[in-house]
């Protein structure tokens, strides 16, 4: 469990958050004119522990008696093991336990991701429980020591032999079928008679877009200190979802989920990929074994091998217009590659489903089965990849048509969600556009591409749509622990990776409570806490928010019930109050109002502690709940080397409410960052001979560093959307989705060449 110790920073002159009300009609609190703590620029309250080393991340916790792991990869793709002799490596210095599929101790399967409630695999296979090999990197050994550099030594000195058997491991030839199902909805939306509708519009573009393999690359690589005492089990991990972590692991061993206990208070980057892989369990697996603590910290070429990353991706784009631009026939389909034993097809058709209005539509989504590591989570799945490929072809009509792009989008803005039907929760799309496009300069774009120059350099404008869904998993739930003289307590399972949780719902529960900053100690990073909290789909504030309201409420009512008959409160409900300095009052009434500490000492106790669960997520329901923005882009391309410079970005969001500036703009610049990589660099090199990746190091996979960031600008609309808990939504992965198009339209703008397969690499435009 993590608690931060509070520091606040004065920022003048920062606007508050509109005043509003919440879908029942009630004033929010969050906007009261006394509450001046919603949207400020709060520098994040872990910081100082981060800068100073004093925050322990995964592989900083030290356990008495601990020995260090190195894993063993496979080299084939498919197959099994022939021979795996261990002599040399047994006899090693230091070494305590050589672990294979020949002495693991008997493991289930984990449960996969979405396939549960609180699966958090991101395969199914059978971990170390046979001589079979799945895919090219497979752990087949464990080695344990009294050092991680002898553990490394020795794991080198295995001698390995393996019976190949034909693999399936190129996606150009693989067969495709449909998936079950994509995020649990259909694989494909048909809407009227899309291809015979294309087939009659005027005007029509029809194009491939591909991208490729993406890996996860955080600051913090994978690892865990874990230790068995007696049959319960102690886990420090980085991981975005502890109690989904628990429960998969228990059911890998056996055991009840009561006695698994993960605590993860720091995690230094995760983006999808710090789930349940292979290497929590051969690490649990081996400590039982040797009865000792295990350290295992995978290497950067060990997160490539263990743990899955986005996967490659075909689509077709065809949008038939007429003259005019209103689009009559909108086609989004193609192909990913996944394996048989996860349950994620890229789903790149996300962002199609909700942004632009067409007479009609079709959606579809295969997948090609590889055997290759599972592919998983990567920031905005399938909004990432599939906004490139739609923004593209966007920008490909508008030129035919000679529609300025902005005005294309505009013209096909729908009133309605295109294929559910249902109204929007809150839309400020145009807004966002307007301003953004205003602010960049966008009325300085030349029409014709390669019309300005800079000495070598070629200079464009380009633009993309960004959206990603708003969501809100059920499970979550908050602890509020109330002390007469000591801090407010809020205790809830959630994670902070480096997004600002803890300082963002420190400023909602100071605001809801009527208390000073301060005085919150808001609690997370542990399975032993109130609720089932997910970090992912940008839903963890939301889902924080909608607990720390149920119990926020159900603390009103308990301190209500203490009140006796000569307190000013006596005789009100709930309703009848608001939380302000520091107590609870009647709006607009300073004779009715009573201090917390007062409360407490009339009824003699020294804290009063609730907790609830959140409210049902209705809203969903009734509502199509996205968030949007436009991203708009400068790029310089040498007419000599065909090298592409992005010179400016600015993001312009339609988020909802924006809980803390300084880490919203934060958020907002890391994800176009991402998008910059995306872009321009980031692409897993993948042997398709054998199934193995082939750039698994920050050396030759490359992101972007200092000098490939350019300016970046962030602007939000501010206005809250009434259907939320807070009137937020969330921001962790919108900020990558549009980054893709922008930038190879802004490149098209610059030099005349359209470029339809990501990486846009200078061999490319030569």
């Amino acid at each position: 469990m993590s608690s931060i110790d509070l520091q606040t920073s004065a920022h003048p002159g920062v606007a508050l958050a509109r005043d509003y009300r919440t879908p029942d009609g009630q004033p929010d609190p969050l906007s009261a004119p006394d509450q001046p703590r919603i949207g400020m620029p709060l520098s994040r309250l872990d910081g100082p522990r981060k800068v100073t080393g004093n925050a322990r991340f995964a592989a900083e916790f030290a356990l008495e008696g601990m020995v260090y792991a190195a894993l063993a990869y496979s080299t084939i793709a498919r197959g099994r093991i022939a021979l795996l002799d261990t002599t040399a490596t047994e006899a090693a210095p230091g070494v305590v336990l050589v672990m294979t599929h020949e002495n693991v101790p008997p493991l289930q399967s984990p449960p996969v991701f979405l396939t549960t409630a609180k699966g958090a695999a991101g395969d199914d296979h059978p971990v170390l429980q046979n001589d079979r090999v799945h895919w090219n990197g497979q752990p087949i050994a464990v080695v344990l020591a009294e050092t991680q550099e002898q553990a490394d030594h020795a794991v080198t000195l295995l001698q390995v032999e393996y019976v190949q058997e034909p693999a399936m491991t190129d996606f150009d030839s693989a067969e495709t079928r449909e998936p079950s199902n994509v995020l649990g909805g259909p694989a494909s939306v048909t809407i009227g008679h899309a291809e015979r509708a294309f087939e009659d519009a005027p005007c029509r573009v029809d194009a491939i877009y591909r991208t490729p393999r993406h890996n996860h690359n955080a600051i913090e690589p994978h690892a865990v200190t874990l230790a068995w005492q007696g049959d319960e089990l102690i886990l420090h991990d980085g991981s975005q979802c502890v109690d989904h972590v628990a429960y998969s692991l228990a059911q890998v061993f056996g055991i009840d989920e009561s006695q698994v206990h993960v605590t993860s208070p720091f995690v230094g980057g995760g983006f999808g990929s710090k789930t349940l892989w292979q290497h929590q369990i051969l690490a649990a697996a081996a400590a039982r074994l040797a009865d000792r603590p295990v350290r295992m910290a995978l290497s950067r070429e060990g997160v490539y091998r263990v743990v899955g990353g986005r996967a490659c991706t075909e689509q077709r784009v065809a949008i038939g217009a007429d003259e005019k631009g209103h689009f009559q026939a909108l086609i989004h389909t193609g192909k990913a590659a996944m394996t048989a034993h996860n349950n994620l097809p890229e789903p790149f058709t996300q962002a199609t489903k909700c942004l632009y209005g067409a007479d009609h539509i079709q959606l579809a989504i295969r997948v090609a089965d590889l055997d290759m590591l599972a592919n998983t989570f990567m920031r905005a799945p399938g909004e990432s990849v599939g906004t490139f490929a739609l923004e593209s072809a966007i920008d490909e009509l508008a030129e035919q048509l000679g529609i300025d792009p902005l005005e294309l989008r505009r013209r096909n803005e729908p009133e309605r969600d295109p294929t559910s039907g249902l109204p929007f929760s809150s839309r400020h799309l145009l807004e966002a556009s307007r301003a953004g496009a205003e602010r960049f300069g966008w009325a300085r774009r030349s029409v014709r591409p390669g019309a300005r120059h800079e000495g070598e350099w070629q200079i464009g404008l380009g633009c993309a749509t960004a959206t990603y869904p708003y969501m809100r998993m059920p499970g979550a739930a908050a602890r509020i622990t109330l002390s007469r003289h000591g801090p407010v307590r809020i205790d809830v399972a959630a994670h902070e990776m480096g997004m600002g949780t803890a300082t963002v719902q420190t400023q909602v529960a100071a605001a809801r409570l009527g208390v000073p900053i301060e005085r919150v100690q808001f609690n997370y990073g542990d399975s032993s806490l109130a609720g089932v909290v997910l970090a992912g789909g940008s839903q963890q504030t939301a889902a924080i928010g909608g607990a720390v309201i149920a119990a926020h409420r159900a603390l009103v009512e308990a301190l209500l019930e203490l009140v006796g008959s000569d307190s000013p409160l006596a005789g009100l409900s709930s309703d009848d109050i608001e939380c302000r300095e520091g107590g609870l009052g009647v709006p607009g009434d300073a004779s009715r109002f009573e201090t917390y500490e007062r409360i407490l000492d009339r009824a003699g106790h020294s804290e009063v502690l609730v907790e609830a669960d959140a409210a049902e997520s209705e809203e969903l329901s009734h509502f199509s709940m996205h968030s949007f923005g436009t991203i708009f882009c400068e790029a310089a391309v040498s007419t000599i080397t065909g090298e592409v410079r992005v010179r400016r970005l600015l993001g312009a969001f339609d988020c909802g409410r924006i809980l803390n500036a300084k880490t919203a703009t934060s958020q907002f610049r890391g994800g176009m960052i991402m998008g910059l990589g995306l872009a321009l660099m980031e692409e897993t090199q993948f042997d398709t001979r054998n199934g193995r990746i082939m750039n698994p190091s920050l050396a030759e996979y490359h992101v972007p560093v200092q000098m490939d960031v350019p300016e970046i600008e962030v602007m939000w609309t501010d206005i809250p959307d009434p259907h939320t808990p807070m009137g937020a939504r969330g921001i962790g992965e919108i900020g990558i989705t549009g980054v893709g198009a922008a930038v190879a339209n802004a490149v098209y703008n610059a030099c005349g060449r359209r470029v339809r397969e990501l990486p846009i690499t200078l061999d490319k435009l030569l």
